[in-house]
């Protein structure tokens, strides 16, 4: 992977990750002064023009991690945004009936208990299942499809929802992500993985 394609890590002044960002946002950042500090392994440096008066070249060091001037208050009721590519790396891929790992074509979403059944289409409610599992369980909840859920559907907090959107995560991102995590995480003991 090219070193311009990854993603860097924005937190707030007081180290509350926000989002990833690309090399461009990070050099705008950096010329509008709004760069608070630095953490993280350097990545590259990119390089500017000459100024004209003292010929100097600029330059703008990026950092996998950087910290940008202000806090950025979550409410305390906060639940990030649901979608599939988020769900399914929050169940890291695996059918939650079947226990088989798959890929993203072959997953969808299910609802624990179904809409239809008054069941709400939210985190704590939604895994992800195979086509086959899913189509089997239909419209009925797992007890009533006689099938067993592997494990109990959660609502990621903002640092395991910045952790679940990230690709190709370096090991000084996830260490930090990890430290937001809550003690009681499923993720916390989730590998390094190229994504």
């Amino acid at each position: 992977m090219s070193s311009l394609s990854q993603q860097i890590l924005r937190t707030d002044a007081s180290g509350m990750p926000l989002e990833w960002i690309n090399f461009r946002q990070v050099a705008r950042l950096q010329i509008l002064d709004m760069i608070a500090y630095v953490c993280g392994e350097p990545l590259f440096t990119l390089h500017g023009g000459f100024n004209m008066r003292n010929r100097r070249r600029s330059a703008i060091e990026v950092h996998s991690i950087i910290a940008t001037h202000g806090n950025h208050r979550l409410r305390e009721s906060y639940t990030p945004p649901l979608n599939n590519r988020t769900l399914f790396q929050r169940d890291d891929h695996l059918c939650m009936y079947c226990g088989q790992r798959f890929g993203h074509r072959e997953l969808s979403r299910d609802h624990v208990t179904p809409l239809s059944q008054g069941g709400r289409n939210n985190w704590t409610n939604v895994v992800t299942a195979c086509t086959r599992c899913n189509n089997h369980k239909a419209g009925r909840t797992p007890e009533q499809a006689g099938m067993e859920l592997l494990a109990i559907p959660f609502s990621p907090t903002h640092a395991e929802y910045i952790y679940l959107q990230g690709r190709n995560i370096l090991a000084d991102q996830m260490a930090f992500l990890r430290s937001h995590f809550p003690r009681t995480s499923p993720l916390r003991g989730r590998r390094l993985a190229q994504r």
